[in-house]
């Protein structure tokens, strides 16, 4: 079956995501699509995704694949770089059998994924798995040798205006179900106000709840102008060399803030930053806490995230997928056993007991005889 639709190019997908119109075609670069990617695709409402690289990981059983072709989009994968270039955006493209075809002409041709296909190459990768979680481990011990200094004072935490003191702060980053478990913590959120921080796209999240981030740390590639401009304190992640092209865009779109240059990921340096600016409890919403998360990130280990997390273990409360307590509620159908059994002991001790035998027999002389 052909599908047709106006293309949108990018080679950030989360960049691509913003502009997306429902029903539109997304022409990616995103080797190994990962979960978080490809919900964010399907939140866009996208037609079908054709993906310059291989969508498959070789190393690990990414999800991303099997959720776009599970939710009925149509995905080209391998489609070669040149299709970026080949496709222009907005030009109205139709797929044929993985073919990319305008005005009767091919320009590319990938695979069509099927969720048989991707299954099978998962079982794969989880036959490996063994062997990448043993890398993977060895390369977070080595490296969190030299990254020792993260928590052992020898990066300098920035001044911030924020005051964590004896606060709770909800830290929000762009991972797993992030926006779920967003969700599911309205009640706490409401109720105890904690400092808001969102690590690049999380700050978003926080926004479409309608919430004000008190805070913004990361790379500041994956949050909106909108969302830069809400009026939110901003803390660039830097390289270890004071390099920041997070900064960059700051000033350029005529806004300051403060950096943080310290190696690791920008939700380690928010965990850290509100931690040493005296936290009292953190509650950490959609962060990379396990191998498949990292893996996902194309990281080779975890190294800085399990030392910050070492560090503010006593402070740190971890939401990471309570969203999912909440999506099988239990249905009246299934309570009514429950109910019944529940009933059942205690109508036999009301039955059992003298002084209850006595008022029952009381009602049925009154109902049926009149006394």
């Amino acid at each position: 079956m052909a599908v047709r639709g106006t293309a949108r190019v990018d080679k950030s997908t989360k960049v691509l995501v913003r502009r997306l119109q429902p029903g539109e075609i997304a022409v990616i670069d995103h080797p190994e699509l990962d979960e978080v990617a490809a919900r964010s695709l399907l939140e866009a409402r996208v037609k079908a995704v054709i993906n310059a690289s291989p969508s498959m990981s070789e190393r690990y059983p990414n999800g991303g694949p099997l959720t776009l072709v599970l939710s009925g989009v149509v995905l080209v994968d391998g489609a070669g770089r040149e299709v970026m270039e080949l496709v222009r955006d907005g030009q109205v493209i139709e797929i044929s059998g993985g073919k990319v075809i305008s005005d009767g002409r091919v320009l590319a041709a990938g695979k069509v994924l099927t969720a048989d296909k991707i299954r099978r190459r998962m079982d794969q990768t989880k036959e490996r798995m063994r062997e990448v979680l043993c890398d993977f481990v060895s390369n977070t011990l080595d490296h969190a040798r030299r990254e020792i200094g993260l928590i052992s004072g020898q990066y300098e935490i920035p001044d911030i205006k924020t005051d964590f003191k004896g606060r709770h702060a909800l830290i929000v980053v762009r991972g797993r179900d992030y926006k779920e478990d967003l969700g599911a913590i309205r009640s706490y959120i409401d109720e105890m106000k904690p400092l808001l921080v969102g690590v690049d796209g999380g700050a978003d999240a926080l926004v479409e709840f309608g919430y004000k981030p008190d805070l913004i740390v990361g790379d500041m590639d994956s949050v909106s102008d909108s969302t830069l401009l809400c009026g939110a304190e901003l803390v660039a992640h830097a390289y270890i060399d004071g390099r920041s092209p997070g900064l960059e865009r700051l000033r350029m779109m005529g806004l300051s803030g403060e950096v943080f240059a310290a190696p690791g990921t920008s939700e380690d340096i928010a965990l850290l930053l509100a931690y040493e600016k005296g936290a009292d409890l953190i509650v950490m919403v959609g962060a990379h806490s396990n191998i498949n998360d990292f893996l996902e990130k194309g990281r080779k280990g975890m190294a800085s995230t399990f030392l910050v997390r070492l560090k503010a273990g006593p402070a740190l409360v971890d939401a990471k997928g309570v969203g999912r307590l909440y999506k099988n509620r239990v249905r009246a159908g299934h309570l009514a056993p429950i109910v019944l059994a529940a009933l059942i002991p205690a109508a036999l001790v009301a039955v059992l007991s003298p002084s209850t035998r006595q008022i029952l027999k009381l009602i049925y002389l009154k109902l049926f005889f009149g006394l």
